[in-house]
């Protein structure tokens, strides 16, 4: 979920096509719930194979990653999750209790057929399962995509691969990727433009927004370090903000007095007493150079056992991938050769 920036934000409207030619590291768990929310049958079911396996974040993955490699020439990485830190834990036990509670309107709005509001709640029971995540590295590996494992957040891996410069930009819709010290942070990297938001049963237009790190704090007039301590005031996947504080007030209050430790008591006694862990996390997280932005050989063959034969994709379909990754493959053999000689 992240940190809500919104409010102070500043931001660039781009388009795919302003995209062409660049790389990004995308924060794979962030782009793969997006799939499992939405793509969904009527009644608020995700897609399925005969066994059992959920199917929607394959569906969504080799359908978006493919058109925007080939359509866009957009190159991406994806970066997976690693362990969590200690302090996330209450975070995900919370999610998980939310996750219980949407479960249940699910099941309740099916029983009086009441299909909008059971996809509504629906959207919100998604859960990505060790299974699942193999499955989605499973589907890049075939597809000659590279993939990245994190040690800990992946936000905070393609927030160091971007200050690298190994890729362009990181891409995730959590602001927290800032936090983390990205230079450049891509939001909403989706070719649909629409976001479905289930708490108010609509979706909205929504376009690739770049958010430039320095550009941010220089308008705001504020570091790094109290871009952090800021979004500490108003509440991480870390901690509880201040009651009472949203993003404006907690700038203003950077702003003047510079860091948490300067703050009016009144404010600061309010304020975890682990901030300075919380603070560790974002500023110094654990990452690694061990990762390849290599594209590898499109295993075509097994493309298609894997998604025809063992989780029920229509041939028909996984042709439509296969003829794209072809082209893809043949572009970048070419553009590699002219190099050379």
């Amino acid at each position: 979920m992240g940190v809500n920036l919104t409010p102070i934000m500043v931001k660039r409207i781009l388009t795919l096509n302003q995209l062409r030619g660049r790389n990004l590291a995308v924060d794979a768990s962030n782009y793969l719930y997006q799939f499992l929310a939405l793509i969904r049958t009527k009644d608020g079911t995700p897609l399925k194979d005969s066994r059992g396996n959920i199917t929607s974040h394959l569906a969504g993955l080799m359908f978006r990653s493919t058109r925007l490699l080939c359509d866009f020439n957009i190159d991406l990485i994806f970066v997976f999750d690693g362990k969590p830190p200690a302090l996330k834990q209450e975070t995900i036990r919370e999610r998980r209790k939310q996750r219980d509670r949407a479960v249940d309107n699910w099941q309740k709005a099916l029983q009086t057929e009441d299909y909008d509001t059971a996809f509504s709640k629906a959207v919100m029971t998604s859960r990505l399962t060790k299974n699942m995540r193999e499955d989605a590295k499973k589907l890049l590996s075939l597809l000659g995509i590279p993939c990245a494992e994190a040690p800990s957040e992946a936000e905070a891996q393609i927030a160091f691969m971007a200050k690298q410069g190994d890729v362009w930009a990181a891409s995730s819709k959590d602001y927290d990727t800032l936090l983390f010290g990205t230079p450049r942070l891509l939001r909403f990297l989706t070719i649909s433009g629409q976001e479905y938001l289930p708490s108010k049963g609509v979706s909205r237009p929504i376009e690739p927004e770049l958010i430039t790190t320095a550009e941010l704090l220089d308008h705001h007039r504020i570091t790094r370090a109290q871009l952090v301590d800021l979004a500490i005031l108003i509440g991480t996947d870390f901690n509880e903000g201040v009651k009472g504080v949203g993003p404006k007030t907690a700038l203003k209050l950077v702003q003047k007095h510079g860091a948490i430790e300067k703050l009016p008591i009144e404010v600061r006694t309010k304020i975890t007493s682990q901030y300075r862990e919380i603070r560790e996390i974002f500023l110094n997280p654990p990452t690694t150079s061990d990762y390849d932005l290599t594209y590898r050989p499109f295993q075509e063959k097994e493309l298609f056992r894997f998604l025809c034969d063992e989780r029920d994709f229509s041939p028909e379909r996984v042709e439509t991938i296969a003829c794209r990754m072809r082209e893809f493959h043949r572009f970048r053999q070419s553009r590699l050769e002219k190099w050379f000689t």
